[in-house]
């Protein structure tokens, strides 16, 4: 894959993406992501709606936007402008390299906004879901961050492939919650992390090997929240037109209420060099893919990027050996993304496996060099004093005890 002369073995999709504000938010909040990487190209024009991948590949994304006061909506577009501006640079060389560029794009993505939320008060608390798929062969990979939603369709067969990373999904792995349950869910608008809320991110990706006759489907909670997995699979199997399917799943979406914003990409894959489905091929299913160790210097790459403000010096944070002993420095830990967590939902929570509970809990992030410190103030006398003092006073109680009772 090193020049840009088609081959023989090609693949074609033909897709549409939509985003609508629904029927209560006053503005949108979410955005979406559509490229061809080798032209270069953001447009949704009729003559971009038919691709063939190019040695540089195709990627598709939804970005799902919160924090308020239009923050939110900064947050996505920051996110799908920053990832396409990762993947647009260079050609990857395998599918494996693309992988690589996926995960690395989607978290520059999380650490450039983190620092426009702390360079910007009235933004703090700004961010967004991540769902980017992308390809350069039959392997599709899926970056995951958040609660927006990554399906395909096979043979009327409807899969999410997909995981959302939200606190009602995690109930439901641990058994404390029925699908049912969870439609009713008082909490099922908290999700456990998002680009922007943290320095960094956990990006689940996965992987689809596509074949002739899939379509894919990405959108935010405001459609899979809205409408059940058996209309979504009803439509992508009757409708054959993306921009038909796109606009049927959005209006009954809000039909159904349309509580959040709305956005659908769908993208139907043919071409020589994608197999027939059937056959001995394993089940379509949601999995995990094995990443390629990264670069060394990847994490600390992007450790720098995010302690790093405009106009700010770049540090690291202080060793072990340079922390003033008489000061002890506590940063702040947030759960939960969209409300506060009750009691009941921990007493939930804490009921399931503690094995399932570390698998699927997100890790805790450190406090940044720039972060605000909480100080516990200490006396500031060395310790070995401190003991002598803590001594003398305990024999002096000691004595005075004594005498007491003569």
């Amino acid at each position: 894959m090193t020049g840009d002369a088609p081959t023989s073995a090609e693949i074609r999709l033909r897709l549409f993406g939509r985003t609508d504000v629904g029927q209560i938010r006053e503005h949108n909040e979410d955005n979406f992501l559509i490229a061809d990487l080798t032209r270069k190209s953001r447009s949704l024009m009729e003559a971009d709606r038919d691709q063939l991948v190019g040695p540089r590949g195709t990627v598709m994304g939804v970005c799902d936007g919160m924090g308020g006061a239009a923050a939110g909506e900064v947050a996505s577009q920051l996110a799908v402008d920053i990832i396409y501006e990762k993947l647009a640079q260079g050609q990857p060389a395998d599918h494996n390299e693309l992988a690589r560029g996926l995960v690395r794009a989607v978290e520059e993505a999380g650490a450039r906004i983190f620092n426009e939320a702390r360079a910007d008060r009235t933004r703090r608390g700004m961010g967004t879901t991540a769902t980017i798929a992308a390809l350069v062969d039959a392997r599709l990979f899926v970056a995951q961050v958040g609660d927006s939603r990554a399906y395909v369709l096979r043979e009327s067969r409807l899969v999410q492939v997909s995981r959302d990373q939200s606190l009602v999904n995690q109930l439901i792995e641990a058994g404390q919650l029925t699908e049912e349950e969870a439609e009713t869910f008082e909490h099922n608008n908290i999700i456990l992390q998002a680009l922007g809320t943290a320095e960094t991110v956990q990006v689940d990706l996965t992987y689809v090997d596509l074949r002739r006759g899939d379509v894919l489907l990405l959108c935010s909670d405001g459609l899979s929240g809205m409408i059940r997995s058996e209309e979504i699979r009803e439509v992508l199997s009757t409708i054959s037109e993306p921009l038909e399917a796109c606009r049927e799943l959005t209006e009954r979406a809000n039909r159904a209420g349309g509580h959040d914003n709305i956005t659908v990409i769908v993208a139907r894959f043919d071409g020589s060099a994608l197999v027939d489905p059937g056959g001995d091929a394993p089940p379509l299913a949601y999995q995990k893919y094995a990443l390629p160790e990264a670069p060394p210097d990847h994490e600390a790459m992007v450790r720098v990027a995010v302690s790093t403000l405009p106009g700010e010096a770049t540090t690291l944070p202080p060793s072990d050996e340079s922390r003033d002993p008489r000061r002890l420095r506590v940063g702040h830990t947030m759960v939960g993304l969209a409300s506060a967590v009750t009691p009941e939902m921990l007493a939930h929570a804490s009921e399931a496996p503690a094995a399932l509970r570390a698998q699927s809990a997100p890790p805790l992030s450190s406090y940044g060099p720039a972060d605000e410190p909480v100080e516990l103030p200490t006396t500031g006398f060395p310790p070995s004093l401190v003991g002598f003092m803590v001594l003398g006073a305990m024999v002096l109680a000691a004595v005075a005890g004594f005498l007491l009772l003569r």
